[in-house]
């Protein structure tokens, strides 16, 4: 069974690294980018009206635009009322205590990875979704 994974970041190249690390591991993910918070909530939307589900994973970034990552866990908890949550990993560049501190509180957060993706962290993340 093929997981289904979002790649939530407004950066292109941490995007890109993120996909190669993941397409690397195997072939066994469908992997969508989305540019901001924003496009990733619409396309979590689109999931739950034409799919009835949410993806497997969302690999997410903290630090982007107009809406960051937490707002954006925020808006998905809302409206998937009955919907299973996907694993989220956060994905970030800087080194932050208090988020990482929030994140470990965060019942919706699976774990928190520095930039860039490593294959040790996917290998933990893909053992965990088995």
């Amino acid at each position: 069974m093929k997981l289904d994974i979002f790649i939530i970041d407004d950066d292109l190249v941490s995007q890109f690294a993120t996909r190669y690390c993941i397409e690397q591991f195997g072939d066994s993910f469908d992997v969508s980018t989305c540019g901001s918070a924003e496009e990733g909530l619409e396309r979590c939307a689109t999931w739950i009206e034409e799919y009835g589900k949410l993806p497997d994973i969302i690999f997410l970034d903290l630090i982007m635009g107009e809406m960051d990552g937490w707002e954006f866990l925020e808006h998905l908890e809302k409206f998937s009322n009955g919907v299973k949550m996907p694993k989220v990993y956060v994905l970030s560049s800087f080194v932050n205590s208090k988020d990482r501190e929030k994140a470990k509180k965060n019942p919706v957060i699976e774990g928190y990875f520095d930039k860039p993706l490593a294959k040790t962290s996917l290998a933990k993340v893909f053992q965990k979704a088995s």
